[in-house]
């Protein structure tokens, strides 16, 4: 891997000593170019990355635009030179190598758009990055149980969490908290779609990177350490409602043939999710936890 190819993008939003940290990460592989977009942080990170690395470029919209909005401005101030585009969160740890190893995996296959790593939990749990896109069956399953019973059938099924993922493999989709995009394809596909404030910006990403003739795969050998909610947990609740919006939305757009006529239906259950979403996270925050919007789908 030539570090030049590559440009990265990190979108950030109050992240703290985690925009620091994940900054060096990438420094310590070997990549001159990084573009850090603020989507409007008043936490004074930005300014403490750039008395620490003045070589950071830094976007700044002057309001929040969303991740995939965000991502697609840094992307844009990627230099021409970057063939590929590592996008990932400010709260994520790339490992030794993580980059190089994505990167080997777009160099051996031209087909392929985008390959996401292997993501952990700061306890060294997996986090389920790789997942499938759902039959309606499954999606209804998991959207109905899996807040109160996250080990139900129809989560596993769509999680994945009876996959090795110890091997590396072609999946459906991976989690925009780390991926690495070919350009070419990136461009293409006209980057994130920008409708989707926050969550599944990535799943619709990979959708249409596939419906295009590209493909997405998993990379278990690039490691990634995740410490997930860094900033969704300062608005939970505006971050539930946009993350069910957002399920909607994808629900409408990926739904075909007789599928669409029970769309109503399902705008009416994720009403009620939302509502159901909201009382587990007051209930998560009453005994002292915090808690993403949804469990094992939070950034």
């Amino acid at each position: 891997m030539n570090s030049s190819s590559v440009g990265v993008v990190v979108v950030t939003y109050n992240a703290g000593d985690h925009l620091l940290k994940a900054v060096r990460c990438v420094r310590e592989q070997a990549i001159p170019e990084v573009v850090v977009v603020d989507n409007g942080s008043a936490d004074g990170s930005v300014e403490a990355l750039l008395g620490a690395d003045p070589d950071v470029r830094v976007v700044r919209p002057g309001r929040n635009l969303g991740y995939g909005a965000g991502a697609n401005r840094g992307a844009s101030a990627c230099g021409a030179g970057a063939a590929y585009l590592l996008v990932c969160n400010a709260d994520v740890d790339l490992g030794p190598g993580a980059v190089e190893s994505m990167a080997a995996v777009l160099d051996a296959d031209a087909r392929l758009a985008i390959v996401g790593p292997r993501i952990e939990n700061p306890d060294g749990s997996l986090y389920p990055s790789a997942r499938t896109f759902p039959a309606l069956g499954d999606a209804l399953g998991h959207a109905a149980l899996g807040l109160m019973a996250p080990r139900n059938r129809f989560t596993r099924r769509y999680r994945m969490l009876d996959w090795d993922h110890s091997a590396p493999a072609e999946v459906d989709w991976v989690s925009g908290a780390c991926m690495l995009a070919r350009r070419s394809a990136f461009d293409e596909l006209g980057g994130f779609d920008e409708a989707y404030f926050m969550y599944l910006e990535d799943v619709d990403l990979c959708w249409r990177a596939r419906r295009a003739g590209w493909r997405v795969a998993y990379q278990p050998g690039a490691r990634v350490v995740h410490a997930q909610g860094v900033s969704t947990d300062q608005h939970p609740y505006r971050m539930i409602v946009a993350h069910h919006r957002s399920m909607l939305r994808f629900s409408v757009r990926s739904t075909r043939g007789w599928g669409r006529l029970v769309l109503p239906l399902v705008a009416v259950g994720l009403v009620g999710r939302t509502a159901l979403a909201c009382l587990h996270r007051m209930a998560a925050g009453a005994r002292g936890r915090h808690a993403v919007p949804v469990p094992g789908e939070g950034r």
